[in-house]
């Protein structure tokens, strides 16, 4: 086994990922926000952000998608040695892993439906920018309004309408994440 894998996870397991937990949470709790996140060192082209999302959120029993440049040797490997979780078809995924692009069209996805709207896929979208600038976002756990850059405005809109229902949005940047419920109006 490559010594790239079996590198590059939290220091110290249970400290780190309570901290990368409670700021993904303060993240989904509060829209449009940036948390840094950071603490591992996982393999090109991951950003340490969403090596920590994986490390903290994906274990045995969460199917994960890796989608484009994410789908590697070295990222499959780390993952499998670090959290165990399968890989899957994004039709059955509970989280996947890209860029914006990678990741779409956003219908592959599960959205839930009406008797378990939380049987639903978060998408976790590497991004070359994140800034509290561009699209204004309101809804729950925003207090009057945020703003976030996001990718597609008019998608994250028709995601929304479809609420109880839709997917949720994990975007990262290096180590800062910022995350978008479908519960959250972006305008």
């Amino acid at each position: 086994m490559e010594t790239a894998t079996l590198t590059g996870g939290f220091a110290s397991p249970p400290i780190d990922a309570a901290r990368a937990f409670r700021a993904i949470m303060e993240a989904m709790a509060r829209p449009g926000t940036l948390h840094d996140l950071d603490g591992c060192t996982p393999p090109a082209p991951l950003a340490p952000a969403t090596g920590a999302v994986i490390l903290t959120l994906c274990d045995a029993d969460t199917p994960i998608y890796l989608a484009g440049n994410v789908d590697c040797p070295d990222v499959r490997d780390w993952i499998a040695f670090h959290t165990g979780a399968p890989l899957t078809g994004p039709e059955h995924c509970m989280f996947a892993f890209g860029t914006w692009g990678d990741l779409m069209p956003l219908n592959r996805f599960p959205a839930g439906c009406a008797e378990y709207p939380d049987r639903s896929s978060t998408l976790v979208a590497q991004s070359e920018k994140l800034c509290p600038e561009g699209a204004t976002l309101t809804g729950p756990g925003i207090q009057t309004q945020a703003q976030l850059s996001v990718p597609d405005p008019h998608l994250l809109q028709a995601n929304h309408a479809q609420y109880p229902l839709g997917v949720d949005f994990i975007f990262t940047c290096g180590t800062q994440i910022a995350a978008l419920p479908r519960s959250t109006e972006v305008n």
